[in-house]
C-alpha cells in the first residue's frame, strides 16, 4: 500500500514532530487540533526547528519552504478528507480519551485506512478494538522526533502482516529505525526505562542520594547522555506516573509500584520542563 496522505491528530511536542518528519519526506500531512491557535502554535514550532536545521547547515531555505507547503491545517478531526491513508493518534496519554477518538475515526476513514497510535505504554490490542483490528498498529516516536532515529512499532493482537510491512517500509522511507515488538504493558522502551527513573526517584525520596549525585552517577558511570531525574523532568512526571500506573496494573507486579514522591509532584502541580518545576527549576523564558 502506497501512502501519500497522513493525518496526525494531535499537534503538541510529539504531534508537531511526526508531522515535521513526514512534511520533510514530502508527505501531505494534515495537522489536527481542536482550535487553530494550537495548530498555528504547532507550525511555528516546526518553523522554529527548520531555521535551526539551516543555522546547522543540515537542510536548506528550499527544504523548509517545501516542508511547510506540505502541512494542511485541520481544526477537528471531523473535518479531514475520507481519503486520508493514514492516521497517526498523537494526543494526550488517556485510555478513554484515545478510545473515544477512534471510535469516531473509524466512522471516517475508507476501508483501506491504517489507524496508528503514538501511545508509550497503552495496550493497541485494547485500543484496536474501538478501531479496524486488523489495519491498527502502535507507532511509538521517540522525543525529540526530529533528531531520534527509533520508531517502536508495536503489532497488536490481531495486527495483519500487510498492515505491519506498510508500516515498516513507510518508517524507513522517512529515515527512521523501525524495531517490532508485541503489545505488552510498556512494550520495551518504556517497560525498561520508567522503572529506572522510577528507582532513581525512589532513591532520592529515600534519601541515598541528591538529584545532580543520582544523575552525575548514571551519567558518568553509565554513559547516559541524560540523568533520570532530569529525563523524568523533560518526558514530564505526569507522564511518568501514566506509564507506571499502566505497568503496574497491567502486570499486577509490585515492582512497578510508582514512588510515592512522584505522585505527590504530579499531584502538586510540578510536572517539569513544561511547568518550569519539577526535580530541577526551569527558566521559563
Amino acid at each position: 500500500m502506497e501512502i501519500k496522505k497522513i493525518a496526525v491528530i494531535g499537534s503538541g511536542t510529539m504531534g508537531n514532530g511526526i508531522s515535521q518528519v513526514f512534511a520533510m519526506n514530502n508527505y501531505n500531512v494534515f495537522l489536527v487540533d481542536l482550535n487553530e491557535e494550537l495548530i498555528d502554535r504547532a507550525i511555528s514550532f516546526i518553523s522554529n526547528s527548520l531555521d535551526r536545521m539551516i543555522k546547522k547547515e543540515l537542510i536548506d531555505v528550499n527544504k523548509k519552504t517545501m516542508t511547510l507547503a506540505n502541512l494542511t491545517k485541520v481544526v477537528g478531526h471531523k473535518n479531514l478528507p475520507s481519503d486520508i491513508e493514514l492516521v497517526i493518534e498523537a494526543i494526550y496519554e488517556n485510555k478513554e480519551a484515545k478510545i473515544s477518538l477512534f471510535k469516531d475515526l473509524r466512522e471516517i476513514f475508507n476501508k483501506n485506512c491504517i489507524f496508528a497510535s503514538n501511545t508509550s505504554s497503552i495496550s493497541i490490542t485494547e485500543l484496536a478494538k474501538y478501531s479496524i483490528p486488523e489495519r491498527f498498529i502502535g507507532m511509538h516516536f521517540m522525543n525529540p522526533v526530529p533528531i531520534m532515529k527509533l520508531v517502536e512499532i508495536i503489532r497488536g493482537f490481531v495486527t495483519s502482516e500487510e498492515t505491519v510491512k506498510t508500516i515498516v517500509d513507510l518508517t524507513k522511507k522517512i529515515d527512521k529505525i523501525p524495531i517490532e515488538v508485541n503489545d505488552y504493558p510498556g512494550f520495551i522502551s518504556n517497560r525498561i526505562l520508567m522503572p529506572m527513573i522510577n528507582e532513581a526517584i525512589y532513591a532520592y525520596y529515600e534519601g541515598v542520594a541528591g538529584i545532580e549525585e543520582i544523575d552525575a552517577i548514571m551519567k558518568l558511570g553509565m554513559n547516559h547522555p541524560m540523568g533520570p531525574l532530569a529525563l523524568a523532568d523533560f518526558i514530564g512526571l505526569d507522564v511518568c506516573l501514566n506509564i507506571m500506573e499502566v505497568l503496574y496494573n497491567g502486570f499486577n507486579d509490585s515492582k512497578y509500584r510508582p514512588c510515592p514522591l512522584l505522585k505527590k509532584m504530579v499531584a502538586a502541580g510540578k510536572l517539569g520542563k513544561k511547568t518550569g518545576s519539577g526535580f530541577y527549576e526551569y527558566n521559563s523564558k
